[in-house]
């Protein structure tokens, strides 16, 4: 979910104005800068994360930090700051840097604003992004080692209307893209031409479907490992809940349920369902009220990474030995529980 803010940087005054944040890395090593804690729910939370794990700040200042994902052949983490218009690199080496701008408002369409949001590579390894402003699913037309703000429109209308402001997205097996389409880059309500929130697949055969309109709020979407499962999480204070889809072999959907209710915490926790990631036990890590809601495949509630601010988006990383997190202002990290490739838990 895109929000907006305006957070200075304590001690940064600017003639009494509220100024946008420098973000800055934490690369005093010798000192790890750590937020929240764990909540401990079911035996099993620690079979995925550690007990003595904590969280890292790895870099802050951001106006909203979006849609990390894990660039395995390179070793980095890209993510948006979707108000900014940017998208940043972050490496253990170097650290943080600028890596694309704009990223997803470059005035390809109107009554929209702000950059990407959710970021996801294709089969070939190409970068496609969730383009608030611009209104559409896109690839960018460049290398990843040299990235240009050159992108070619995947998807950007459904029965001739202009999508509302895509927002997260999932490849399927089959090679179909999903994605949801709320309406937090639109300008002004009325500038819709939908007028509803879906959730789209776009075949390989680049036909666009609606699967679904009936969510108030589509937000972060991801399947379980063998795809007969789509779970969308729904970022609305009246049903904030993550719910879960049969996914048929001709792509539709069918079985709406509610996989997870977190309405018990909307406005007690901050944040709401937003992004999500499946690990390959089919295990869900969603961000939502509180942090990162950690869930089984049977919807057992097996902990929360808690936080005081609310999260947005989870990616994996590292061959799996950590969960990126981009959180309000914050890029942040977690160790995980990680096997290697001879089967031993680290």
């Amino acid at each position: 979910m895109t929000t907006s803010r305006c957070l200075p940087i304590l001690g940064l005054l600017l003639l009494g104005a509220c100024t946008t944040p420098v973000p800055s890395n934490n690369t005093d090593h010798a000192r790890v800068d750590t937020i929240g804690y764990l909540e401990v729910a079911h035996p099993d939370f620690h079979r995925l994360v550690p007990s003595d794990a904590r969280i890292e700040i790895l870099a802050e200042g951001f106006t909203w930090s979006e849609g990390p994902v894990w660039i395995p052949d390179g070793g980095y983490l890209l993510f948006s700051d979707v108000p900014e218009n940017m998208i940043y690199r972050w490496d253990e080496q170097d650290g943080l840097s600028v890596w694309l701008s704009p990223s997803g408002e470059t005035g390809y369409a109107s009554g929209a604003h702000e950059g990407s949001n959710g970021l996801l590579l294709n089969k070939d390894g190409e970068l496609v992004l969730c383009q608030h402003g611009d209104r559409r699913v896109a690839k960018m037309n460049a290398d990843l080692e040299d990235p240009q703000p050159l992108f070619t429109t995947l998807a950007d209308q459904f029965n001739g209307k202009r999508f509302n402001s895509p927002n997260d997205a999932a490849y399927h097996r089959s090679g179909d893209l999903y994605f949801t389409d709320p309406p937090y880059g639109l300008t002004e309500a009325s500038n819709s031409e939908l007028g509803f929130q879906g959730v789209f697949r776009l075949s390989t055969g680049g036909v666009v479907e609606l699967l679904t309109d009936d969510l108030a709020r589509p937000n972060g979407i991801a399947f379980s490992p063998d795809g007969s499962t789509l779970y969308v999480a729904n970022s609305d204070h009246e049903r904030a809940v993550w719910v879960a889809y049969d996914v048929g072999d001709d792509g539709m959907l069918s079985n709406a349920r509610t996989f997870f209710d977190a309405s018990r915490w909307s406005g007690s926790r901050s944040g709401l369902p937003d992004g999500l990631k499946v690990d390959d036990q089919g295990n869900l890590f969603a961000t939502g009220p509180g942090g990162v809601v950690v869930l089984a495949p049977d919807s057992t509630h097996l902990g929360t990474i808690r936080l005081p601010v609310p999260a947005a988006n989870v990616a994996f990383g590292d061959d799996g030995r950590y969960l990126y997190i981009t959180a309000d202002m914050y890029l942040l990290r977690i160790r995980l529980v990680w096997t290697d490739p001879t089967g031993t838990a680290q």
